[in-house]
């Protein structure tokens, strides 16, 4: 069986349960963290939600390698630095982009699912996804420009809402 499903296999029922993220950095090996725990939480029966704000909407960013997206000179900037997943860098050690490709090599020779297979899973599980308003303003972006699986478009106090009696991390 492959990850998707292993984790569909033991998947929870306890719907009361609720895991709640906020997911700033776009490195490797912290969504790698992130997407692990969410996974996790929601094989268990948790409800989890998502939301990307930052380098974080990189990991949910619909068009994978550098592209010039976004509205006006410097959101293009920043838009080309987001490159999607197949470019996160990792947070230390990153030697030029070397890191996450060992990363990667050790997951697989370690049978560990990779960053690419646990964001299917999250997705697979049905992982409420979200992105942050204020930070897509800035940045020039629209929802065109995330996965599909990204269900909507939130304002901090609308995703703290939705949070609510439920624990909430910052990655």
């Amino acid at each position: 069986m492959g990850i998707i499903e292993n984790t569909l296999h033991y998947q929870g029922t306890n719907g009361a349960r609720k895991l709640s993220l906020i997911v700033f950095s776009g490195d490797f090996d912290r969504l790698t963290a992130v997407f692990t725990l969410v996974t996790g939480a929601a094989t268990v029966g948790y409800e989890v939600n998502i939301f990307f704000t930052f380098w974080g909407l990189d990991a949910i960013k619909r068009k994978q390698g550098r592209s010039f997206t976004g509205k006006g000179f410097l959101s293009r900037v920043f838009g080309f630095m987001m490159g999607g997943l197949g470019t996160a860098p990792t947070s230390r050690l990153n030697f030029m982009g070397l890191g996450p490709k060992i990363f990667r090599y050790m997951m697989r020779r370690n049978n560990v699912a990779t960053l690419e297979e646990l964001l299917d899973a999250a997705k697979a599980l049905g992982i409420h996804l979200y992105a942050c308003e204020m930070a897509m303003h800035i940045l020039g972006l629209e929802k065109g420009d995330f996965i599909q699986e990204m269900e909507d478009v939130l304002g901090v106090a609308t995703f703290l809402k939705l949070s609510e009696g439920g624990q909430t991390l910052f990655v």
